[in-house]
Formats: structure tokens, sequence, C-alpha cells
């Protein structure tokens, strides 16, 4: 019988810290650690779900203080929060004690800017089937989830995994709040009295800009389900209702709004066939000058590749889609008539890419 030892481990070897791993590793063994990456994403997911980092206060505690506090065994969870100490998650210090470090804040609930929720989606059980079969999908199989579920992958989260449809919506609205305002900050509403958000969610990006611009007036349209739970200051009785439409709809079927400003993000990650119909759709909607943003994640040219390529294979796995690179997004929104005139970062996560609406083409001359 093998017994883990629930007092405090000898350490021979300074603590592990993200500086110590990342000093000039050789090739042989950073392919190792890249191929047992798994157990650092497991890493992760445990240390949230067992909430270590809000069991976690300004001081630093031991494992077995912790373990105590989280219903664990003091033995494991040393090694755990070792493991995510080489990564910067946690720092193991010289008396054995682990403290917090910036990445391991954003795994509390409470920290403003808390990736707790987006660290539970990226790993929730539904991933761990569909990675092993991401070389079937470069084959060009484009169905692996429909294979391993039965299902298309969002009949799937609400149908069948209610609680990663819970983890999804906190982290879509975790992620939809915390650039909301960094967008609202980038755009220019010069000249602009109205704006549709499309596709827009909760409609997150839409109560920054409104909140940010008194006079300004706002349209969100999403599907019926979705806009349903939009944010409660857009709905009837909220402090942003009176300044608000609420539109429920497809943005690849119709866009029945008129704006001086239309707001896209990230959900042209679908098919060609389904942006090409948003863009054209805007066209038909807009009056001519008007504005339309695109804001996506990028897969080249941003200092977060490491992320979104790896978003882009999540998404050819899960839904068959793609993130764009700068020149795909530019190529897509020209051909659909809404070549860009600017491109900027958002943060290092985002580009806006800016079009405006081009007057309809002069008639020819009658026969």
């Amino acid at each position: 019988m093998t017994t883990l030892s629930t007092g405090p481990e000898p350490t021979a070897l300074a603590p592990a810290t993200a500086e110590t791993t990342e000093t000039a590793t050789p090739p042989g063994m950073r392919l190792r650690e890249l191929v047992f990456g798994a157990a650092c994403a497991a890493a992760v997911r445990a240390a949230a779900r067992l909430r270590v980092a809000d069991a976690l206060g300004d001081v630093p505690a031991s494992a077995e203080r912790l373990a105590t506090t989280i219903g664990a065994e003091p033995g494991p969870l040393r090694r755990l929060l070792r493991a995510l100490a080489c990564h910067g998650v946690f720092e193991e210090r010289p008396d054995g004690t682990f403290g917090h470090t910036e990445m391991s804040r954003m795994l509390r609930a409470d920290d403003p800017h808390s990736l707790r929720d987006i660290a539970l989606w990226c790993t929730e059980p539904w991933t761990w089937a569909a990675w092993p079969r991401l070389d079937d999908a470069v084959r060009g199989d484009g169905r692996i989830f429909q294979e391993l579920f039965g299902k298309g992958f969002f009949e799937y989260l609400h149908q069948d995994a209610e609680e990663s449809a819970q983890v999804f919506n906190r982290a879509m609205t975790t992620s939809s709040q915390q650039s909301a305002r960094e967008v609202a900050e980038l755009l220019d509403l010069t000249g602009v009295a109205s704006v549709a958000d499309i596709g827009g969610g909760q409609g997150h990006v839409l109560v920054s800009l409104l909140e940010r611009h008194p006079g300004l007036v706002g349209t969100l349209l999403d599907l019926p389900d979705v806009v349903a739970k939009a944010d409660p200051r857009l709905r009837e009785g909220g402090e942003l209702a009176d300044r608000v439409t609420i539109a429920p709809g497809d943005c690849r079927r119709e866009i029945p709004v008129t704006a001086d400003l239309y707001i896209i993000k990230n959900i042209l990650e679908w098919d060609d066939d389904s942006t090409r119909a948003t863009l054209a759709n805007v066209i038909a909607a807009a009056r001519p000058g008007a504005r339309l943003v695109v804001i996506e994640n990028l897969v080249d040219d941003t200092p977060s590749m490491r992320f979104t390529t790896a978003m882009d294979l999540m998404l050819l796995l899960n839904v068959g889609g793609a993130k764009h690179t700068r020149a795909s997004m530019v190529e897509r929104m020209t051909r659909a008539g809404l070549p860009p005139i600017d491109i900027r970062p958002v943060n290092p996560y985002l580009h806006a890419f800016e079009a405006v609406v081009p007057a309809p083409p002069a008639a020819g001359p009658a026969d």
C-alpha cells in the first residue's frame, strides 16, 4: 500500500517558479513540456474547481492550511500547487508556503479580471473527448463533434450538458464584459446617433457605449433565446431600456435595423456562407455612408497567437469554424463590398476592422 505524507516535504531544491523553468529550455525538454500540456490545463481546471485561489488570501499559506479550507488532501494539493507554480500560477516560497501571483489571482471569482469561468470552459469534459480527434479534423472530417456526441455542438450543450452550458454562458459573459469597455474606449462616435450591436449576445458592448455616450440610442439583435437574457439594464424597466430596441432575429437571414454604426463582434467565425450572408445583410439594411466595425480575434500578427491559434483549433473541432488572419478578414469584407478603411488593435486579443457602407451602383441607361 502506498501512503501519502501529510507533513512538510524537505526542499533540497529551490522552489519551482515560472522563471526557473523558462530560461534556455532545450528543444527536447520543451517538446516534452508541450506533449504534457494536458496536465497543465487539467491542473488549472482542478485549481479553479477547488477554488484554491479564493481560499488563498494575501498572506502565503501552507498546503496543509489550504487543504483544510477547501476539503482536500495536503499531499496531492501540494503537488498540484507546485506544478502550477512552474508556470507562474501561484508561487512556491522558500519556506514551503504558497502565495498568489498575478495569474493565480485571475482564478479568483471576485477578481475584476477573473478568468476562472473561461479556464473552466476551455477544459470542459467534452473538450477532452474532442482533442484526440484533431488529426481526423485536419484530414477533412468536419463532423467530429457530431460523431462523438450524436448532435451538433450547441444542441448538445443546451440539451445534454446543462452544467457545461452554464459555464459557457458565464465565460462568454466574462469575456464580453471585459472587452466591451475597451471597445467603447476605442470607438470614435463623432456624428453617430444610433448603433446596432449585431449578434451582440447579452449586449455588453452596447451597454458600455450607451453609458459612455448619453445621447446615443441602440439596437441589440441576436437569436430570441439569447436576447431574452440580455443585460438587465437593457430590458424593460432597466436604466437604459428607453434608449434601446431589442430585436430577436438571425443576422444570417436578415438585419432589419437602420443605424449609423453597426458592430459585429466575434461572430464571423462560422462557415463562409454565413459570413457572406451576414455582411450582405448589413449592406441591405444600412444607409450609404453608415459605418461597420467588425471585431475579431486574429491568428496572426498579435501578441496572443498561442491563445488564438488554440481557439482556432477548438473551433475546427466543435463547430467546424475558424479564426481569421488579418488577410482573410480583409478578403472576406472586401469581397462582400465592405473593404476595411482602418484596422486597429482593441487589446492583445482583438482587432477592429472598420468599413463604410457604399452607395448602391448607379442604374445603367434604359434600353
